[in-house]
């Protein structure tokens, strides 16, 4: 039931981010032919719509990196919510597993 949980969550997830991706682009492309119309039209320099363009890559960049710390956040919160094991916690289940084998064949 929980992994259950946890796939459609991250099915969720990934549909959600290739939404966002798409309408990116979208916007992207349209930002572009903007900024090709100005630049034909004289109202705006090759620099300058270089610049803008520049302006709002970096900015978009820093929203993706804030909205990727978010959804890591929340998945994480979901996760502790559904009490789903760690990495951490299966490698030190792990270390405890093996040191138990090592001492059963060394009575042997």
């Amino acid at each position: 039931m929980i992994i259950k949980e946890v796939v459609n969550m991250k099915d969720t997830f990934i549909k959600g981010m290739s939404i966002g991706l798409g309408l990116a682009a979208a916007s992207k492309e349209q930002v572009d032919k903007v900024m090709e119309e100005l630049n034909e039209k004289g109202q705006l320099t090759k620099e300058e719509s270089n610049s803008i363009l520049n302006e709002l890559q970096t900015k978009g960049e820093q929203r993706q990196q804030e909205l990727d710390r978010k959804v890591q956040t929340q998945i994480k919160k979901y996760l502790d919510e559904l009490e789903v094991p760690s990495k951490e916690d299966f490698q030190s289940l792990e270390k405890r597993v093996n040191k138990l084998e090592n001492q059963l064949n060394n009575e042997e």
